[in-house]
């Protein structure tokens, strides 16, 4: 699915918003001691597949934004975060970016969350010459090089690879190393790039692909995907998913019997806790990436943003911890505050300038930006699932108990159950 976006089917787009204007969330939770206040505008999934993680984004950034007004705002003006829901859907960003810009004059603009929803962003702010930030967004600025965009995504300077990059080094030190891996991919941005980095670790790491093929992103029957993957017979299997497929597939493989000697790889959504709730026992022994964990080493800089997230998460409606897009919701939100701060400017040449020379402290990681806007030094982790019941609760998702960092070696927890089936309950 390719986005060129015609002046047309912009216009078309922007109509639908203007009608749903009310719809619009604009957040500012306190009086403005300059009249004027920093508008920031975005849009975030709230409703549709992909709204798990960005409800979780946006309270990220609310608690951001309160925090920063209680403390005077940013350069004496009060932040107001104006932000549309994208309900999932590609079609509806550039209208989104268009109402926000040409309509609500916002002075920065932000990218909402996930790679199918910030590639269409793009061409709209390049218009305008803008600065953006996008949040878990896969090498999206590849094609446009744009220099004054910026991914707030830990996965460095070979962003496509880095999802299974882990996957495929763990799958190497085995002894007898495996020979054969599957590739299934969603027929999406997300999942193509993903799976074009899983067929290069390939070939780097010196395993025969047998399988490779995508399917579509409305699939709701798994089992021929996971049968014709069967019958390929590869020791590794590589699913690069969004949230309801990484769900479909699980299933599918566990009601099928299916056993390779490693599965996982680039699935989104198993880091969701709603998602880790509905499979529970069905994710053991799945090796798959992740962006942060709740390790002793990583929560001690963020453990008072959790403290508040998840005191909000019930009245709110959002996913109970927030570890997957919560802490990062906040985060590039840092980066932006850092940025303004550093220029004492919303100028947006000023701004991606001192983005490109400077490192960023979040309680999420340390970040620097490097080639297209991409992390200098990648932040991925491998991680897999083990020991995993059907009773499990909120009190199992929350700490480090059924999850193993395998990579990488600097916040590593422990060796991989190999092959899957021996973490299989």
């Amino acid at each position: 699915m390719s986005y060129s976006i015609s002046r047309r089917g912009a216009a078309g787009v922007v109509g639908a918003v203007f009608l749903a204007a009310g719809l619009a969330a604009a957040y500012w939770p306190a009086a403005a001691q300059n009249s004027q206040p920093i508008k920031i505008g975005f849009s975030m999934s709230l409703t549709g597949p992909l709204a798990a993680n960005g409800k979780q984004a946006l309270l990220g950034a609310k608690i951001w934004a309160e925090e920063v007004n209680a403390k005077g705002g940013l350069l004496g003006r009060q932040v107001q975060l104006v932000n549309y829901d994208d309900q999932s859907n590609p079609s509806t960003i550039p209208g989104i970016y268009t109402k926000l810009l040409d309509v609500d004059k916002v002075d920065l603009v932000m990218g909402g969350y996930a790679t199918n929803m910030n590639a269409p962003a793009i061409p709209i702010v390049m218009q305008k010459n803008k600065t953006y930030i996008s949040l878990f967004a896969l090498s999206v600025n590849s094609e446009f090089h744009y220099p004054r965009y910026f991914s707030m995504l830990p996965s460095g300077p070979t962003p496509k690879e880095s999802f299974t990059e882990g996957f495929f080094q763990v799958a190497a030190a085995q002894n007898p190393k495996p020979k054969t891996i599957a590739l299934a991919a969603e027929d999406a941005e997300f999942s193509r790039n993903a799976c074009e980095g899983a067929r290069n670790n390939a070939k780097k790491y010196g395993f025969n692909i047998v399988y490779d093929k995508s399917y579509p992103p409305n699939s709701t029957d798994f089992s021929p995907i996971v049968r014709a993957v069967q019958a390929a017979n590869p020791d590794l299997v590589v699913f690069c998913s969004y949230p309801l497929s990484s769900v479909g597939l699980l299933q599918s493989v566990t009601e099928l019997g299916y056993k390779p000697k490693m599965l996982g790889g680039a699935m989104v959504g198993l880091q969701a806790t709603a998602f880790k709730d509905k499979l529970k026992g069905k994710l053991n022994g799945v090796v798959n990436y992740e962006t942060w964990v709740p390790s002793p080493k990583l929560m001690a800089p963020a453990a008072d943003f959790f403290k508040k997230y998840q005191a909000r998460a019930a009245s709110e409606g959002v996913d109970p911890l927030g570890y997957y897009l919560g802490g990062w919701g906040y985060a590039y939100f840092q980066v932006l505050q850092q940025a303004v701060e550093g220029t004492k400017s919303t100028d947006d040449a000023k701004l991606a300038d001192y983005l490109h020379s400077h490192e960023f402290k979040t309680i999420m990681a340390d970040v620097k930006f490097g080639k297209d806007g991409e992390w200098t030094k990648s932040g991925m982790l491998q991680v897999q699932y083990h020991d995993i019941s059907d009773s499990s609760n909120l009190e199992t998702w929350r700490g480090m108990s059924y999850q193993t960092v395998l990579t990488p070696a600097d916040e590593k927890t422990g060796s991989v159950i190999y092959p899957y089936e021996k973490a299989l309950k």
